[in-house]
């Protein structure tokens, strides 16, 4: 690893539950190499601005700023850029990485996640994600569902818990209409909140926890931070 911290950057959420697993996550990403400091987009602080001029007072003239979000919508491609216009990032000191997601590690994760929640071979699986209006972000997931279908073997429809169509009440009740016997609901979502409520009340009969602190989960920030920190080497 180089010396670059690295800005974990989340959505933010008024749920202290939420906020632990960012933080656990930030932790678990440091005790493998890099300093790392979180921040958030909306809802709570520490701001963006906030996290940049704290590494400046510490010394630190870049940082690696990687999206702790599973689809690259309007948080990742407009707001946070421009946050760090705001605090007069330079993006060749502080390069911001590609979302999270999709990714075949996250897939993997969400896998052993439903596999802990009793999720059993030939059970459909519906992968539930927040919902985004910008159809690159639905695109996205629709792309991560389909890793989730190649580890499942067979077709993975999405859902959504807040924007889009169909929801994931939707989706399952119309699988079960359909003569599935089971129908097993994965979670694509990074902390729990209100979105992994209403998954728990969606009639799956198997809901995976979030993605949360597992190690496919923070090999996949790492793996962004190390292309990030090249990509800072090489300019």
């Amino acid at each position: 690893m180089t010396g670059l911290p690295l800005l974990l950057v989340a959505h933010g959420s008024r749920s202290d539950a939420a906020d632990a697993v960012i933080r656990s996550l930030a932790a678990a990403v440091a005790a493998r190499g890099p300093q790392v400091e979180v921040c958030y987009v909306d809802v709570r602080g520490p701001t963006v601005v906030d996290a940049v001029i704290g590494l400046r007072d510490r010394g630190h003239d870049g940082a690696v700023v990687v999206p702790a979000f599973l689809a690259a919508g309007y948080h990742v491609r407009t707001d946070l850029p421009a946050q760090l216009v705001e605090v007069g990032a330079d993006p060749a000191r502080f390069p911001v990485t590609r979302s999270m997601g999709p990714d075949p590690l996250l897939a993997a994760a969400a896998l052993d996640r439903l596999r802990t929640a009793g999720y059993r071979d030939g059970d459909a699986v519906v992968l539930a994600a927040a919902g985004s209006s910008d159809p690159s972000a639905v695109a996205q997931v629709h792309a991560s569902a389909g890793m989730l279908a190649r580890r499942v073997g067979r077709p993975v429809p999405v859902g959504f818990a807040a924007t889009g169509s169909p929801s994931v009440t939707e989706l399952v009740a119309r699988l079960h209409d359909a003569g599935e016997q089971r129908v097993a609901v994965a979670s694509w979502l990074l902390a729990p909140g209100v979105f992994q409520t209403r998954l728990l009340g969606s009639g799956g009969d198997v809901v995976a926890d979030p993605l949360g602190v597992h190690d496919d989960v923070v090999t996949a920030v790492l793996k962004r931070y190390a292309a990030g920190a090249a990509a800072v080497l090489a300019a």
